[in-house]
């Protein structure tokens, strides 16, 4: 008898664990509802650079350690980076592909963690990039995002890492020919 109550217990510990996990996933999903990646373009040119990587997580900036559910980028699995002249896609297994268009993507550094993998030192590509939204989002109030990916292949951390910078957007600065235009204008 002693048995058959710890047993039961225990089986109503896990219900009670598992009902917590599944609420909080679809509280997280409602909320990273709004967040998503850029459709695909029509006509895409050549990719610069392709290679195989682990996809990790998705994340706030600078915030490695909470997970964003955003659609296409919400899971863990292996997968595909395509840099092009017009952005960055990212083909994981199972997943719809999501694109990253080159003027959202802010650029791309190592890191050493993200919410559910540790690695060596640098061993993680963080490519940051400006999130699509809804409608109703503020102006200003773009969320930048960071998502996690790992090479499979040693060599192809550099590489990704060198393709994502040079298609990133660089900020608008003037141009040296417009500050002698306007000084003489003075």
């Amino acid at each position: 008898m002693d048995k058959w109550i710890g047993a039961l217990v225990a089986v109503a510990v896990l219900a009670v664990i598992a009902w917590l996990m599944v609420r909080s996933w679809r509280r997280r999903a409602a909320r990273d509802s709004v967040l998503s990646a850029y459709p695909v373009p029509a006509v895409r040119g050549e990719a610069e650079l392709e290679a195989e990587v682990l996809y990790v997580a998705t994340t706030p900036a600078g915030e490695p350690l909470e997970r964003l559910a955003v659609q296409g980028l919400a899971f863990r699995g292996a997968g595909r980076v395509e840099v092009m002249p017009e952005g960055v896609a990212l083909r994981i297994a199972g997943e719809p592909v999501s694109f990253i268009p080159a003027d959202r993507v802010v650029g791309a550094a190592t890191a050493s963690y993200a919410i559910d993998r540790g690695v060596e030192p640098e061993g993680l590509i963080a490519l940051s990039w400006i999130a699509a939204t809804d409608d109703e989002t503020p102006e200003g109030a773009e969320p930048r995002v960071d998502s996690y990916l790992r090479a499979r292949y040693p060599g192809d951390q550099a590489r990704i890492l060198r393709a994502i910078e040079d298609i990133a957007a660089a900020p608008a600065a003037p141009r040296p020919e417009q500050h002698e235009s306007e000084a003489s204008d003075d």
